[in-house]
C-alpha cells in the first residue's frame, strides 16, 4: 500500500505510444511530478520535448534509447502507459534488461507484476535493484461494510462517462484548490498512476471482485485521519463494457458523500481496444449523473454536485460554450480543471462540506 518513490529521478518508456491518450502514466507524471521526470523515452519523438508532443511539460528531452537516458542521470525507470490487459510489451523487455544493467530501479503499474517475471525478477536482484509493482494489492483485504459513510470528513469521488477522461486528474487540481484554501485534503489514490504521485494507495482493479469495496472502504478511512475533505481517484465508468465492475465497487466501498462528474464532449464512444466499442455510444452527461445517483441510491443519497471536462481538443471559445451549455442543462457548476482551473467544482465540496457539518451539528 505505501511505496517509498519520493527520491527517484524517472527515465519514462512511452516507447511508440507517447502521446495526449495514449501514454496516460506518463503524461501524468509529467503533469505532477515533472522534477522527478528527466526524460520520456519514445525513439519515434526522440529530439522532441514533450511539450511538443503533449503541449504541456516544457522542456523535458525525448530521448531514443536507455542509454541516452543514462546520461540524464535518472535512477529509476518507469513503465508510461498502461496496456489493455496490463501486460508487458515484449518490444520492451531490451528497454527493461537495459535498466537494471544500468543500475535503475523499475516502477510499474502493470497487471503484470514486474518482480514475479522469470527473467527480470532475478536480474533486477542480481543487479540489485528494487522492482516496484504498484498494482499488486495487499493481501488482507476486507469485504465492505459500508464503514466509509460513517467518516467526519465530506468524501467526493469522481465518476465519469468513460474510462481514461480526467478523474484523477481532476481531484488532483481539486485538492490543489481546495489545499489554497486552507482545507485539509486526503487523496485516496485507487490506480497505479494516483499511487505513483501519492506514494501510496491500492490499485482496486487489481483486486479480486469481492473484495474491491472493501480496498475503497480502507483507503477512504485512511485518508480521512486529520482531514476536512477526502477525495476518492475513480476508475472506469458504469458503463464502460470492459470495466463497469470495478467502477461499480469502488462507489459501493467508498460510499460517497457527493460525486464529480467527468466527461469529454467530443468523444463518442468508449475508449479502448481500438475501436472494439465503437458500436456503444456514450450516455449524456444528464444521463450518466442519472445513472450514478440511482447506482449508489440503495446505500445512501449521494448527488453529483459539479462535472469536470476535458476540452484539450476544442478551441478555447468551443470549450467555453460548452461549458456554459452543460451547466445551464446541469445546473452545475462546471469548468476543465486543467485549462480554466478547478475553483468552481473546490467551492462546490466547500459548500457540501459546509453543509455536513451543519447536519451533524443540527442531529447533537
Amino acid at each position: 500500500m505505501n511505496h517509498d518513490l519520493s527520491t527517484y529521478r524517472y527515465v519514462v518508456v512511452a516507447e511508440g505510444q507517447f502521446g495526449p491518450l495514449t501514454s496516460k502514466t506518463a503524461n501524468s507524471a509529467v503533469r505532477f511530478i515533472p522534477d522527478r521526470v528527466v526524460c520520456v523515452l519514445d525513439s519515434t519523438h526522440a529530439g522532441r520535448t514533450v511539450q511538443d508532443v503533449l503541449g504541456f511539460g516544457g522542456a523535458i528531452p525525448i530521448v531514443g534509447t536507455v542509454e541516452e537516458a543514462l546520461r540524464l542521470g535518472p535512477t529509476a525507470l518507469l513503465v508510461g502507459i498502461a496496456t489493455q490487459g496490463g501486460w508487458l510489451p515484449e518490444s520492451w523487455r531490451p528497454m527493461l534488461r537495459a535498466a537494471i544493467a544500468g543500475g535503475l530501479h523499475l516502477v510499474s503499474g502493470l497487471h503484470l507484476h514486474l518482480g514475479d517475471d522469470a527473467e527480470l525478477g532475478p536480474l533486477a536482484a542480481e543487479r540489485g535493484v528494487r522492482i516496484h509493482d504498484l498494482r499488486k494489492p495487499p493481501a488482507d483485504l476486507p469485504v465492505s461494510q459500508g464503514k466509509a459513510r460513517l467518516i467526519d470528513a465530506y468524501s467526493v469521488l469522481t465518476v465519469g462517462t468513460d474510462c481514461n477522461i480526467g478523474k484523477m486528474t481532476a481531484g488532483l487540481r481539486i485538492r490543489d484548490a481546495l489545499t489554497d484554501r486552507g482545507t485539509k485534503v486526503g487523496f485516496a489514490a485507487t490506480g497505479q498512476t494516483g499511487i505513483l504521485i501519492e506514494g501510496w494507495g491500492i490499485a482496486v482493479d487489481a483486486v479480486v471482485a469481492d473484495f474491491i469495496g472493501g480496498a475503497a472502504e480502507r483507503l477512504v478511512l485512511r485518508a480521512a485521519e486529520g482531514n476536512d475533505v477526502v477525495l476518492v481517484e475513480g476508475q472506469g465508468s458504469l458503463v464502460h463494457p470492459g470495466y463497469s465492475g470495478v467502477t461499480l465497487g469502488l462507489l459501493h466501498g467508498s460510499m460517497p458523500d457527493a460525486m464529480i462528474l467527468c466527461h469529454q464532449p467530443t468523444r463518442q464512444c468508449p475508449y479502448g481496444g481500438g475501436s472494439a466499442y465503437s458500436w456503444m455510444p456514450l450516455p449524456s452527461v444528464e444521463e450518466m449523473i442519472a445513472l450514478c445517483e440511482s447506482a449508489i441510491a440503495p446505500l445512501r443519497p449521494s448527488k453529483v454536485i459539479g462535472i469536470s471536462l476535458v476540452t484539450f481538443d476544442m478551441d478555447e471559445d468551443a470549450a467555453r460554450a460548452e461549458i456554459a451549455r452543460i451547466q445551464q442543462v446541469t445546473g452545475l457548476p462546471t469548468t476543465d480543471p486543467v485549462r480554466f482551473g478547478a475553483e468552481p467544482l473546490a467551492e462546490a465540496i466547500l459548500r457540501g462540506a459546509a453543509a455536513k457539518r451543519e447536519g451533524v451539528a443540527a442531529s447533537q
